[in-house]
C-alpha cells in the first residue's frame, strides 16, 4: 500500500537531481505516471498525499518558481509572465476523477459506499470493483488497506437470487475489522475516500494503460509544459490552472471562471463518456489512441473559424495530427449563469480505449503531440508570412495545400485502378498527391522516380574529409494484379490471360470492369466449362490458359465496334470500406499501402536532406515478374548509381487470420510495421534486421520481424552488389477483394520511411 507513496518520492527525487545535473526534465508519460498513483475522487482532490498535493508541489519545485495559488474550490492554479507585451492565456484542466466515499459502518465492522458522482459514469463502473484491493484515505493521511467483498465461486451452486455484483447496494468494503468500534480505531470514518491501488500499465505501440489515465493526461500535459515554458520565453503572461469537481458538474472550473479573466482559454481534458463507449454520437466507432489529438467543434460540417483554426494551423506546421471531433459544450453547475467564455476558445481532448475502467488507454505519443501543440499555441500565433510545411512554388503536377491524411492517401490511391503494365492512372494519383516542389521523372519501365537530397549524384566526390552521403532507394510498386485481353473469340467473348496471381474463385464468376485507353466497361468474367458438376475444381489461368469474359457482344464485329481490343485489361470492382476501429478494406492494398508510405514521407521529409542521397521509386510491373523495379536497377547500376540499400516496401503477407497456420508469417494487424527478414527472393542480414528495429524502437515506431512467402521488388538490386531491406505491413487475405489492413501499421510504415531515410 505504500508503493505509490515511495513511487511518487522517487519520481520528485528525479526530478530535483534532473535539475542540478543537467538532465532533461521528466516527459509527459513520467509526468502521468506520478498523478495515476495519486488518488484524487472528485471533491476529496485535496486529500493528504492526493493529486492536487502533488501538483502544487510539482509546480513549486520550478526553478524559477512560478506564482502558485489555491482557491476555495481547491483548484491549484500557477502564473507564468513571459518576455515582453502579449495575452494573458488561460490553460484548464480537471484533475478529478470519479470513484467512493465511506457512507456507513456496520455493526460488524464493514464499510458501506456511495459513489460520486452518485450516478454511475458507465454501466460497469461498479461491477469493475468488486473483489479489488482498496486503501481507505483516512483523515490523518494513512492509507488503510481493504479489499472490496466478492463472491467465491464454489460456494454458488444452488443459490438462489445471487448478488449480481453490478451496484453499490452489493458492495462492502472488508478492513479486516469485526465490529464498528474496531473499524473506527483504525482510523476509518465516514466521509473518507476510497483509493483503488494502481499504476500505468506500458503496453506496446507507446500504449499506457490503467486507472485514471484520462482523468490526469491534461494534468500531466500541463506539467510538462510548465517545465518548458518555465524559459518564460512567450509574450504576455500565461495561467495553468487544475480544477477539481469537474465530474461533479464543472463546479471547479465554474469557481476558476469567475475569478480569472482571460483573453484566451484553451480546455484539455477526456471527453465525457457515453453509457455505450462503442459508439459516438455518430454512430461510428470512436478514434483509438494514436489518431492524435481532438479539436471540439460543434458542427464538423462547418470550415473552422476563429481561433480554433489557428490551433488547425498551428498543429499543421509542427507536424501534430488534429481531429475534429464533437466534444460537446463545458460542464458546469445548473445554479446560476454559466460563465461567459473568451472569444479565443479552443477544446482539446486525447482518444481513449475503455473509458472510466481499470483499462483506460491512451497512446503517449498523441499525449507528447498535446504537449507540442499547447507549447506552440503559447509561445505565438501562426505568423501569417509563414508557408505551410510542405507548401512548394507550383508546377505542372503536385497540390500546394498541405498534405491530406494517410487515410486519405491511402483510400484515393486504392481506388485508382492500374493492372500490370497499365499503370497510368494509378502514375497519376500519385503525382497528383505529391507536394509541387517534388519533380518525378518517368522513366523507360513506367516506373516514377524521384531523387532527393542536398548531395550530388554517388559519382561526385565527397568534399575532403567528408563521409560519403548515404545512397538509399526505396521502392513501392504501383501496379495490382488482373487480366489482360490477349484474344477477341468469334462468340465476341475476350479471352484474357493473368496479370499476376490469385485464386480464380476470387474473380472468375464475379462482374469485372473492362479498361481501355478512354474507357471502362462493365463485364462479367464467366465461370468455366464444368462448374455445375459435382467434382469441379477450380482451373488455373496460368500460361496459356485463358477466362473468358463476356461484355455483352455476341461476334468480335460487335466486340471492336464497342472499341475493346486487344491490350485491354481487366479488374474486379473495388471499394474502400472503413471496418470496426482502425481496420479498413479494398483490394489493392497490396501495394498501394507501400505507395501511401512514400508519399507521406515525401510530405514529412520536405525538399532538403542534408547529406542524403535518397531515391523513391514507384515501380511498375512488379506482379509478374519485377520487371519495373528490374528495369529502374539495371540503369541505375549502368549509371554509377546503383544505391547501397534499397528498401522494397511491400506487402508482408499475414497469417493473422482464422484460415492459416500462424507457425509462419504471424504479424499481428495494428501492432506496425514488419522487416520482411525472409521471403521467397530475399534474406535480410540478420544484422540489418537488427539495426531498423533499433531505428523504429529509438523513435518510438511500432515494428515486427518475420520471415514470409512471395517476392520483393528490391532482390532484383542484389545483383549490382545492393543490399535488400525488405519492409512491409501486416495484410490479410492477400490478392483478393477482401485484403484488410489496419490504418495504424500504414501509419508506422511511413514514420519508418522516413526515420531511415534521415538516420540510415
Amino acid at each position: 500500500m505504500k508503493y505509490a507513496a515511495r513511487l511518487f518520492s522517487l519520481f520528485l527525487l528525479s526530478i530535483l537531481t534532473a535539475h542540478s545535473s543537467g538532465v532533461p526534465a521528466p516527459t509527459a508519460g513520467w509526468e502521468l505516471r506520478a498523478l495515476v498513483a495519486a488518488p484524487g475522487v472528485s471533491g476529496y482532490e485535496g486529500v493528504k498525499g492526493g493529486v492536487a498535493e502533488r501538483i502544487r508541489d510539482r509546480l513549486e519545485s520550478l526553478q524559477p518558481a512560478p506564482r502558485v495559488g489555491v482557491d476555495s474550490m481547491g483548484n491549484v492554479f500557477a502564473t507564468l509572465e513571459g518576455t515582453g507585451p502579449g495575452p494573458h492565456r488561460l490553460l484548464v484542466t480537471p484533475i478529478d476523477e470519479p470513484g467512493y466515499i465511506v457512507s456507513g459502518i456496520t455493526p460488524d465492522g464493514y464499510l458501506r459506499l456511495q459513489r460520486l458522482p452518485q450516478q454511475s459514469p458507465q454501466s460497469l463502473f461498479d461491477a469493475l470493483h468488486f473483489a479489488q484491493p482498496v486503501s481507505v484515505l483516512a483523515r490523518d493521511g494513512r492509507r488503510i488497506p481493504g479489499v472490496i467483498a466478492g463472491l467465491s465461486v464454489h460456494l454458488q451452486t444452488g443459490r438462489r437470487d445471487v448478488p449480481k455484483m453490478d451496484h453499490l447496494d452489493d458492495m462492502y468494503v472488508d478492513i479486516g475489522a469485526s465490529s464498528e468500534a474496531e473499524a473506527r480505531q483504525a482510523g476509518v470514518d465516514v466521509l473518507d475516500p476510497l483509493f483503488v491501488d494502481r499504476r500505468v500499465f506500458s503496453l506496446s505501440n507507446s500504449l499506457d494503460a490503467g486507472g485514471a489515465v484520462g482523468d490526469r493526461y491534461g494534468a500531466a500535459a500541463l506539467l510538462t509544459l510548465a517545465q518548458s515554458l518555465n524559459d518564460r520565453k512567450f509574450p504576455g503572461s500565461v495561467t495553468l490552472a487544475f480544477v477539481t469537481q469537474q465530474w461533479l458538474g464543472g463546479r471547479g472550473l465554474h469557481r476558476l471562471m469567475l475569478a480569472h479573466n482571460a483573453d484566451e482559454l484553451i480546455y484539455v481534458g477526456r471527453v465525457p463518456p457515453s453509457r455505450t463507449a462503442s459508439t459516438t454520437a455518430a454512430g461510428l466507432p470512436p478514434p483509438p489512441p494514436g489518431s492524435g489529438v481532438q479539436l471540439g467543434v460543434s458542427d464538423s460540417t462547418k470550415p473552422l473559424a476563429g481561433f480554433p483554426a489557428e490551433v488547425h494551423a498551428m498543429a499543421h506546421e509542427i507536424g501534430v495530427s488534429l481531429q475534429d471531433a464533437p466534444l460537446g459544450p463545458l460542464r458546469f453547475p445548473a445554479v446560476g449563469p454559466a460563465p461567459q467564455l473568451p472569444e479565443r476558445f479552443a477544446r482539446l481532448a486525447l482518444p481513449l480505449d475503455w473509458p472510466v475502467t481499470p483499462i483506460e488507454t491512451l497512446s503517449e505519443r498523441d499525449l507528447d503531440a498535446l504537449v507540442s501543440l499547447l507549447d506552440r499555441a503559447v509561445r505565438g500565433q501562426l505568423p501569417s508570412h509563414q508557408p505551410v510545411i510542405g507548401a512548394g512554388e507550383g508546377g505542372s503536377h503536385g497540390s500546394s495545400i498541405p498534405p491530406l491524411p494517410v487515410e486519405e492517401i491511402l483510400k484515393r490511391l486504392s481506388v485508382s485502378y492500374g493492372a500490370s503494365g497499365h499503370e497510368a492512372a494509378v502514375r497519376e494519383t500519385v503525382l497528383g498527391l505529391l507536394p509541387a516542389w517534388a519533380k518525378p521523372e518517368t522513366d523507360a519501365s513506367g516506373n516514377l522516380i524521384l531523387h532527393f537530397g542536398s548531395v550530388q549524384p554517388a559519382t561526385t566526390k565527397p568534399a575532403a574529409g567528408a563521409a560519403p552521403a548515404p545512397s538509399l532507394v526505396f521502392v513501392a510498386h504501383l501496379d495490382e494484379i488482373g487480366y489482360e485481353v490477349k484474344s477477341i473469340a468469334e462468340d465476341g467473348r475476350l479471352e484474357v490471360a493473368e496479370l499476376g496471381g490469385g485464386s480464380p474463385q476470387y474473380f472468375v464468376g464475379h462482374p469485372a470492369l473492362v479498361h481501355s485507353e478512354k474507357f471502362t466497361r462493365d463485364a462479367v468474367i464467366e465461370l468455366p466449362a464444368g462448374w455445375e458438376a459435382p467434382q469441379f475444381t477450380w482451373p488455373s489461368f496460368r500460361g496459356d490458359a485463358r477466362a473468358r469474359v463476356d461484355v455483352g457482344a455476341r461476334s468480335r464485329a460487335e466486340v471492336e465496334a464497342l472499341g475493346v481490343k486487344i491490350g485491354d485489361w481487366i479488374t474486379i470492382e473495388k471499394e474502400y470500406h472503413q471496418l470496426a476501429g482502425t481496420r479498413v478494406n479494398a483490394r489493392s492494398f497490396d501495394d498501394r499501402v507501400g505507395c501511401t508510405a512514400l508519399v507521406s514521407a515525401v510530405w514529412a521529409l520536405g525538399p532538403s536532406l542534408s547529406n542524403r542521397d535518397v531515391t523513391f521509386i514507384w515501380s511498375t510491373e512488379e506482379e509478374v515478374g519485377l520487371k519495373g523495379a528490374a528495369g529502374a536497377a539495371e540503369r541505375l547500376a549502368a549509371a554509377g548509381r546503383a544505391p547501397q540499400t534499397v528498401f522494397a516496401i511491400d506487402t508482408f503477407v499475414s497469417s493473422d487470420s482464422p484460415l492459416e497456420n500462424p507457425r509462419f508469417a504471424h504479424a499481428l494487424l495494428g501492432q506496425g510495421f514488419v522487416v520482411r527478414a525472409v521471403d521467397n527472393s530475399n534474406i535480410v542480414p540478420r544484422s540489418l534486421s537488427d539495426r531498423v528495429v533499433a531505428i523504429a524502437r529509438q523513435h518510438k515506431i511500432p515494428v515486427q520481424y518475420g520471415a514470409t512467402g512471395g517476392g520483393n521488388d528490391g532482390s532484383v538490386f542484389t545483383q549490382f552488389g545492393v543490399v535488400d531491406v525488405a519492409l512491409g505491413w501486416p495484410l490479410r487475405y492477400s490478392h483478393s477483394p477482401a485484403e484488410v489492413v489496419d490504418t495504424r501499421d500504414v501509419h508506422a510504415l511511413a514514420d519508418i520511411v522516413v526515420a531511415l531515410s534521415k538516420y540510415w
